[in-house]
């Protein structure tokens, strides 16, 4: 545990991981196992709509497939939305690992279940209630390990936590190319992708065994330490009646600055990945048909390969980066980044052979930097008492607006005229990243407050 946090780039040892003890990497451990989870089931249900919606719709209701097909995803992150800023909240109460355990539990429970979906209708209401159990898993586990690193590895840590999301979605990418070439069950294969999605249950029991509540948010509490700002907290403590923590970053002038730019990045960051990098494997399969490639399908696994590869390259060096450069300077190349690829990938790539180049690059800015800043920055501009609801609020508020592109995804296609030209002109979102993290606080040096 430590006291202080390091505020100077001289204080920290040699070696990033020196001082680091097994307390800190089973905290380590046990967030990235869940977030691994998380990111599989983020996919699974992208990856399957095919052959699901065709095992569940009419074929009168297939002809409309990219509105059920919305629908489905849109329900899963309206629930993940929800449930993210709920849980986020309960977090700061009850606290970080409690919260952690009934998220993984619960979702568990309902990502098994939508195996046995027998309709629409039932697939929506597991889909949501999934979405709503594992929302709040992020918040607590990024919060936990906040508290609990020294200030020298902590971006690396939350780096090494968010990767957890790629593998998650390189697990998903595939056991979904093994099952769509062997096709174990027929038409109905697709089920077993959900009852992968199951076995986070069993790790509940490590998580109650191994990993220990945050001492730093229970002496924040036991101090009442109630201000959502290190400008906001009185040494003195608070009163003994504690605000609300969701009002607390809205009254709070600074807090409500901090949170409100960046929701707002947030937001373009998710904006960018639903409702154009998650284009990508519609697009490479349209480009592998136009040149009369035989199994068109599997190159568009094989680029969610490629993409989710790069995502996972970026997740690992990040800490690093962002520790180096700082993390507005960080942020600012992320979105620099998201932007240009964006324009190759849909602008000049028009062999599956080039995707294959250049999805992983594409991964690298828009799943991988674009993510992972969310995990190392918003956690050390906010106090303990609130941090959990804070990075919730950031991270979940964009669910709760970016849900409806994946329902409306068909129209804006036909109406931009193509998946190519939606992208781009989506894309220009990234800009507002340009401008945006030179608006907030500097924290690399100044550490996690308390």
């Amino acid at each position: 545990m430590e006291t202080r946090p390091m505020t100077a780039a001289t204080d920290a040892p040699l070696r990033w991981s020196s001082g680091l003890t097994p307390m800190h990497w089973r905290v380590l451990t046990g967030g990235f196992l869940g977030w691994v989870f998380d990111g599989y089931e983020a996919i699974a249900l992208v990856m399957v709509l095919g052959p699901m919606l065709h095992a569940l719709l009419a074929p009168a209701q297939l002809a409309s497939f990219p509105v059920y097909a919305g629908t489905a995803i849109g329900i899963t992150l309206l629930g993940w939305g929800l449930g993210g800023l709920v849980g986020g909240v309960l977090a700061d109460y009850i606290g970080r690992k409690r919260m952690m355990l009934w998220s993984v539990f619960l979702y568990a429970v309902f990502s098994g279940l939508t195996a046995f979906a027998d309709s629409f209708a039932a697939l929506c209401a597991l889909r949501f209630l999934t979405g709503l159990a594992l929302g709040s898993e992020w918040s607590t586990g990024i919060s936990l390990l906040a508290e609990t690193w020294p200030q020298h590895a902590r971006a690396k840590g939350a780096g090494f936590l968010q990767s957890g999301f790629g593998w998650g979605t390189l697990l998903a990418s595939v056991a979904w190319y093994v099952l769509s070439t062997t096709h174990p069950l027929g038409a109905q294969s697709w089920r077993l992708m959900f009852v992968l999605g199951a076995l986070p249950a069993l790790f509940v029991l490590y998580l109650r065994r191994g990993v220990e509540e945050s001492e730093k948010w229970r002496e924040a509490v036991r101090a009442r330490r109630w201000g959502p700002t290190e400008e906001a907290v009185s040494p003195a403590g608070g009163g003994a009646q504690r605000p609300f923590s969701l009002a607390q970053l809205f009254r709070d002038p600074a807090a409500r600055r901090r949170t409100l730019i960046t929701t707002v990045l947030s937001i373009v960051t998710t904006t960018g990945w639903w409702a154009i990098s998650s284009w990508l494997p519609i697009f490479t399969i349209g480009l592998a048909k136009a040149h009369g490639l035989a199994d068109a399908p599997v190159w568009g696994a094989r680029v969610s390969i490629a993409y989710t590869i790069g995502a996972i390259v970026a997740y690992m060096i990040a800490g690093f980066v962002a520790d180096a450069m700082g993390r507005r300077m960080f942020m600012f190349l992320t979105f620099v980044g998201c932007l240009v690829t964006t324009v190759v990938t849909y602008r000049f790539t028009h062999t599956v052979g080039a995707m294959m180049v250049i999805a992983p690059i594409n991964g690298f800015f828009t799943l991988g930097c674009a993510y992972v800043w969310m995990a190392i920055y918003p956690v050390e501009l906010f106090t303990s008492t609130v941090r959990s609801t804070a990075i919730s609020v950031v991270f979940n508020a964009a669910r709760l607006i970016a849900w409806v592109f994946p329902i409306i995804a068909g129209t804006l296609i036909r109406s931009f005229g193509g998946i190519s030209q939606a992208a781009l002109i989506i894309g220009l979102v990234y800009l507002l990243g340009l401008v945006l993290p030179w608006m907030l606080p500097e924290t690399v040096e100044t550490g996690l407050p308390d």
